[in-house]
């Protein structure tokens, strides 16, 4: 075997030595030669439906002969090692039981397997797998349905050989080129058309190219890659549409939720006052009521005079004594109603006091759920600030990272070019040394050696040759050192320059300490507030409770507990048991219904009676627990 560094140097490629590979394996196994066959025309067909469609439009009919040899194609390749399956009427070799399979490995290909069931001219199973392989292109999920089918070989494996195109690393390539026929829309009409009867047989003039279609196909490509590049520009608006669609969806979402939170608490204030508002009237035509009782009870006193009156008239004798008690109770009378005319306009004033009441307490919620909101949003920003201030505290501290690794980097830089200038001093010495030994001997050789010019001429040539070297090694170390003394001069500028930026950095840190301890006290205020809250929490559920206690008073004063009568209730209102001799019946005193004597053994003082007096189980723990909320 020739390692890839050894075939690279032959001038032989990875893909042409893997070619020649499945091509000496071919010429052994005819299987792979049919498969290496039918992977080089489906890759011929893919391309070619692709750059026709896209120079021809993207929407396609089935009269398209090059979408047609795509389908005889694709059912060549899916027919390849298909196996023979024996039937009362005799060899069958069908391709639609692998692609039912499909339905079984995704559910959104059942809709397109009914659809090829319903369809009323398919009559064989040939013609069902060219409909689903129409229905699916235009689904454009094809690539992606037999991507699934091949994963699972065990399944494949009941219908196609061992060495079959499916069942093999080509079906996975074919697979792979399908993806491009995304861009294509098809649209075919599967219902009329008679796929039963149509003969497979691949046209391979199609695919015969010259260079007038080169040319074309280059040009085609060209097109072909911007209409990708449009189609992914537009893919990725479409991306952020979505993505801000979805935003305001849940910025949506949140405001109906809110709308509709508001709109129950309106409702429940509007039924509270709806209630406030009939127990008003309640009240008014009860006192109507006890105004019209007491004038009819006057009427009565006044009509009874008068006849006493006239019998006292007729009669004076032995009436004086029934004239004083007639007086008597008319004083007594009188005494009640002006003591009946007390009660009422007491509870006239009660009655403006409580509805008093209930307005300041409405508007003290009201205040305090305006500044428990306002207190939340405070909360909401200061933590905001916070996040922002923290995220900000780590990128400087990133970038003082960065800048402090620049500034080493740079100082064993500008250590390095000091160590160079360093020796391009000593070799400029040692250079100028030379310079002077070399003018020295060239004068000594004048002086004393005169005769032999013709020896010392060649001597001084040599010498100034080499003095001319040396001299063109002397500025190529002059520029040298200029070039260094720039760079040093620009890592200098550089060094200043992060050093400006550490400053800031500094001054940054400052800020975040600064904002820290901002940070701190508000976090202490909001502390504070909610302490406030809670103060005020508490002060409202003890309003609530005296509001609740007010009101049951008010209900005990008026009488307003509706009292069942006896033959009203026939069973226990608790545990539904029917009264009889030995159950007997028993009236709450707090709640005016009627229970049995288990559900009714309970005995409390209340606002009407200072006694303890029988009530039911659900009244007695309705108020201790109002008792042992407000032990004042």
């Amino acid at each position: 075997m020739y390692s890839p560094q050894s075939l690279h140097r032959w001038g032989i490629t990875h893909s042409e030595s893997m070619e020649r590979l499945a091509y000496s394996q071919a010429l052994r196994d005819p299987m792979a030669m049919e498969r290496a066959n039918l992977l080089n025309m489906a890759k011929l067909s893919i391309k070619g439906l692709i750059e026709s469609a896209l120079s021809f439009g993207r929407t396609l009919d089935s009269d398209y002969p090059p979408l047609q040899q795509f389908f005889v194609v694709m059912e060549h390749c899916l027919k390849h090692g298909l196996k023979v399956k024996k039937s009362f009427l005799g060899f069958n070799k069908s391709l639609w039981g692998p692609l039912e399979l499909v339905e079984k490995l995704c559910p959104e290909a059942a809709e397109i397997s009914a659809s090829v069931r319903d369809l009323p001219g398919l009559k064989t199973p040939l013609g069902r797998a060219r409909a689903w392989l129409r229905l699916a292109l235009m689904q454009k999920r094809l690539a992606d349905y037999l991507r699934l089918l091949i994963t699972r070989k065990d399944l494949l494996s009941d219908f196609y050989e061992n060495s079959a195109l499916m069942l093999e690393e080509e079906g996975a390539v074919i697979v792979g080129l399908l993806v491009g026929l995304n861009v294509i829309d098809a649209n075919l009409c599967v219902k009329g058309e008679d796929l039963d009867s149509q003969v497979g047989v691949i046209d391979f003039s199609m695919y015969l190219k010259n260079d007038i279609d080169d040319y074309r196909s280059e040009e085609r490509n060209s097109q072909i890659a911007s209409i990708l590049d449009q189609k992914n520009y537009v893919e990725e608006l479409n991306r952020q549409l979505n993505s801000t669609v979805h935003g305001l969806q849940g910025r949506v979402d949140s405001l109906e939720k809110s709308n509709s939170k508001l709109v129950e608490e309106l409702a429940i204030a509007k039924n509270n006052i709806i209630k406030l508002q009939e127990e008003n009237q309640q009240l008014r035509s009860e006192n109507s009521l006890i105004l019209l009782k007491t004038q009819q009870h006057l009427e009565l006193t006044q009509g009874d005079v008068s006849v006493e009156r006239d019998t006292y008239k007729q009669s004076r004798q032995g009436l004086d004594e029934m004239y004083n008690e007639v007086r008597r109770q008319l004083k007594e009378e009188c005494q009640l109603r002006q003591d009946v005319e007390n009660e009422l306009v007491v509870q006239v004033s009660m009655k403006q006091e409580m509805e008093l009441a209930m307005k300041l307490l409405e508007k003290d919620i009201h205040e305090k759920q305006d500044t428990l909101i306002g207190l939340r949003q405070q909360l909401d920003e200061v933590k905001a600030i916070n996040v922002e201030m923290y995220q900000k505290m780590q990128s400087s501290d990133e970038e003082m990272k960065k800048k402090n690794d620049v500034i080493s980097r740079l100082e064993e830089k500008t250590n390095q070019i000091t160590a160079t200038m360093k020796q391009l001093e000593q070799r400029l010495q040692e250079a100028e040394r030379h310079r002077t030994s070399a003018e020295e001997g060239t004068r000594r050789f004048k002086l004393d050696f005169a005769n032999k010019a013709d020896s010392l001429q060649r001597q001084i040539e040599h010498r100034e040759k080499q003095l001319q070297q040396l001299e063109m090694d002397l500025k190529i170390e002059r520029e040298w050192r200029q070039t260094l003394q720039n760079d040093l001069h620009r890592e200098r500028d550089s060094v200043a320059q992060l050093s400006t930026e550490a400053l800031q950095i500094n001054g940054l840190k400052k800020e975040f300490h600064r904002l820290q301890d901002e940070n701190v006290q508000l976090k202490t205020i909001c502390e504070d507030q909610e302490k406030a809250l809670e103060e005020l929490g508490s002060k409202l559920s003890e309003s609530k409770l005296k509001i609740e206690d007010i009101k049951e008073a008010n209900k005990a004063l008026q009488g307003g507990q509706v009292w069942l009568k006896d033959k009203e209730a026939t069973h226990c209102k608790l545990c539904e048991k029917e009264f009889s001799i030995s159950r007997r019946k028993h009236h709450c005193r707090n709640c005016g219904e009627i229970f049995c004597n288990s559900c009714s053994d309970n005995e409390l003082p209340l606002p009407a009676s200072p006694k303890p007096v029988r009530v039911c189980d659900t009244c007695h723990a309705l108020l201790l627990q109002r008792c042992s909320s407000n032990p004042t």
